[in-house]
């Protein structure tokens, strides 16, 4: 049996895991990774006085581009159908790509660093135009 999948969704499926292990990277880092990956001051300042809430909130972050990864690999036929499989990858798709857009606009006057917002903004405008194209694609063949 011949096996089609969806390339556009695999592939944003695997961006979105690496967006995950990239935030779980920046937790163990401490207070380097905060720095490095240009979070807000009170986020590095928070980490390194050893408050536990950037990490939980980065966590919660991590989580979330992991099951985002995981219902793009369902959209794509990689694995079976997940509930809401429809409505949550035009969800997905457009927070990444609100966030992608609106990120300049959104983030610059809340102290997070300049690359920070540029380099994340253009990441996520990208992801959500691969997600696009691959809902696109695969429309007719998810529920």
């Amino acid at each position: 049996m011949d096996v089609e999948h969806n390339l556009p969704l695999i592939i944003a499926a695997v961006l979105s895991l690496l967006a995950a292990v990239l935030h779980l990277g920046v937790i163990i880092a401490g207070p380097a990774g905060y720095r490095l990956a240009g979070a807000g001051q009170r986020f590095v300042r928070a980490a390194e006085k050893g408050y536990r809430f950037p990490a939980i909130v980065t966590l919660g972050i991590a989580l979330v581009l992991a099951s985002w990864a995981a219902y793009a690999l369902s959209g794509a036929g990689v694995i079976g159908a997940l509930p809401l499989l429809r409505p949550a990858l035009c969800v997905i798709t457009l927070v990444y790509l609100f966030r992608g857009l609106a990120g300049p606009f959104l983030l610059l006057n809340d102290g997070r660093s300049l690359r920070f917002v540029i380099i994340s903004s253009a990441l996520c405008t990208g992801i959500g135009l691969v997600h696009a194209l691959g809902l696109v694609q695969v429309w007719g063949q998810i529920g």
